[in-house]
C-alpha cells in the first residue's frame, strides 16, 4: 500500500453517547510520495538527506526535471530547525547542497559539450524538443545570467546547463556562474525553510501548502514570461 493510499483510509471517531463519526484523512496534494518530502523522510529516515543530495544532482544537470529540489531544500531547512534527528547541522547541509548542486550543473554541461547539437535532435516522454526550445530562448535573453535566473525556474533549472555546453560556452565563465547560481539558489531556499520554521513552527504540520505555495511561486518567472510574449503579440497584431 502507498502512502498516498494509507493515508486516504476513513477513519471512525468515537464521540459522546456512542456516536461515531468519519473522518477521511484526505491525500496529500503534491501528487507522486516521491514529491512529499514527509513522505520522504518518513521512509528514508537516516539516508533522507544523501537521497535528496542525490536528487538535487540529478535535478541540476541529468535531464530529468519533475524531480522536487525546491520542496526539498525548503524541508531540510524546515526539518533542521525543527530539530528532526538523522540531519546535518546548517553549517554542514548548506555547503554540501551547494557543492552537489553545482557539480550536477557541471556534469549536465559537459554531457551538453560532448554531445553537441545532436542533443537537441533527441526527444522522449523527459528529453522534449520543446524544453530545449525555451531553455534556447531563455539562454539567449538572459545570456549568462540565465544560469543563475534559471535556477529558479523549473525545467530550465535543469536544461541551462544542457544548452550552456551545446553552445559551447566558455568553461571558465560557465563555472563561477554557476558556482554564483548554486549558492544563491540553496541558501535562500533552505535558508528561508530554516528561519521560518523558527518562527513558525505550525508550518511543520502544513509543510504541504508551503511547498505548493514554493511551487507557485517559482513558476511566477515562467507565467511573467508568456504574459510578456503574449502581450508583445497582442501588440503587433
Amino acid at each position: 500500500m502507498s502512502a498516498n493510499t494509507a493515508r486516504a483510509q476513513v477513519r471512525i471517531t468515537g464521540q459522546p453517547g456512542g456516536r461515531h463519526t468519519l473522518g477521511v484523512v484526505m491525500p496529500p496534494a503534491l501528487g507522486p510520495d516521491w514529491l512529499d518530502p514527509n513522505y520522504l523522510f518518513e521512509t528514508y529516515g537516516s539516508g533522507f538527506f544523501w537521497l535528496s543530495l542525490g536528487i538535487v544532482f540529478v535535478e541540476c544537470g541529468l535531464f530529468f526535471p519533475f524531480l522536487p529540489g525546491d520542496s526539498l531544500l525548503f524541508a531540510i531547512g524546515l526539518f533542521i530547525s525543527g530539530g528532526k534527528p538523522h540531519l546535518p547541522s546548517l553549517a554542514i547541509a548548506l555547503p554540501t547542497l551547494t557543492v552537489v548542486a553545482f557539480l550536477g550543473n557541471v556534469c549536465g554541461y559537459e554531457i551538453g559539450r560532448a554531445m553537441g547539437p545532436a542533443l537537441y535532435k533527441r526527444t522522449g516522454r523527459i528529453l522534449k524538443q520543446e524544453y530545449f526550445d525555451k531553455t534556447h530562448a531563455f539562454f539567449e535573453k538572459h545570456g549568462t545570467k540565465a544560469l543563475v535566473i534559471g535556477r529558479f525556474v523549473p525545467i530550465v533549472r535543469t536544461f541551462i546547463t544542457l544548452v550552456a555546453g551545446v553552445s559551447a560556452m566558455n568553461r571558465r565563465t560557465f563555472f563561477v556562474w554557476s558556482a554564483v547560481g548554486a549558492v544563491l539558489w540553496v541558501l535562500s531556499i533552505t535558508l528561508a525553510g530554516y528561519f521560518l520554521g523558527a518562527a513558525f513552527p505550525a508550518i511543520g504540520k502544513n509543510l504541504e501548502i508551503a511547498v505548493i505555495a514554493i511551487i507557485g511561486v517559482s513558476l511566477l518567472p515562467m507565467v511573467f514570461e508568456w504574459w510578456r510574449h503574449r502581450r508583445a503579440a497582442a501588440s503587433a497584431d
